[in-house]
């Protein structure tokens, strides 16, 4: 009997020990899995990073008028203080053009094949396909005629948020030490004045 018993306890720590080894184990599975989720997003947004033309030819889009009186003139430096871009918040920026339109923020999916792109900044009217002089409304949709990203021209955008401003396309060194040419686009919120 006294046999019994003993065998008995043995079996229950065992089985507890167990028990408690296997719950370890899917804490550890857990924490993997999400370690692995965050590498995942974190190289999905270095990708979107990558996929992004910082510097372009500098051709302004057909009707596209200069500002009368920015902020910034042309040849003028200013601070950027936005980060579409690994390397571009903090930077010293040469003003290359300053134009007055709608930015837009806008939301789509590549042509490529590529993930889904939410909230990129910034494209303006007159990158957008056919759509007349009135800036287009938040859940408004339009074909974007513009190269900035791998897979963004022809794509369909939708409307995210909608601003009348001052645009800018900049030169700039980055905090990387990439220099980047006639980058399209800056909005005079996101810069400051050099000291």
């Amino acid at each position: 009997m006294a046999n019994k018993m003993m065998i008995g306890i043995i079996s229950l720590t065992a089985a507890l020990t167990l028990s408690a080894c296997a719950g370890d184990n899917n804490e550890e599975t857990t924490q993997n899995n999400v370690t692995q989720d965050d590498a995942q997003t974190s190289e999905m947004q270095e990708h979107n990073m990558e996929g992004m033309d910082h510097s372009s030819n500098g051709e302004i889009p057909e009707g596209l008028e200069e500002s009368t009186n920015p902020t910034y003139p042309v040849g003028s430096t200013a601070v950027i203080n936005a980060d579409h871009m690994g390397g571009m918040n903090g930077a010293e920026a040469t003003i290359v053009g300053a134009f007055d339109t709608t930015v837009y923020t806008v939301s789509y999916t590549p042509t490529n094949g590529g993930e889904p792109v939410t909230d990129h900044k910034w494209v303006i009217h007159e990158e957008l396909e056919g759509v007349g002089e009135q800036p287009l409304e938040q859940g408004e949709e339009a074909t974007i005629n513009a190269d900035h990203m791998e897979g963004m021209e022809g794509a369909t955008a939708t409307i995210d948020s909608a601003e009348e401003t001052t645009v800018y396309m900049v030169d700039y060194t980055s905090t990387t030490g990439e220099e980047v040419t006639n980058h399209k686009w800056v909005t005079e919120s996101e810069l400051s004045p050099a000291e």
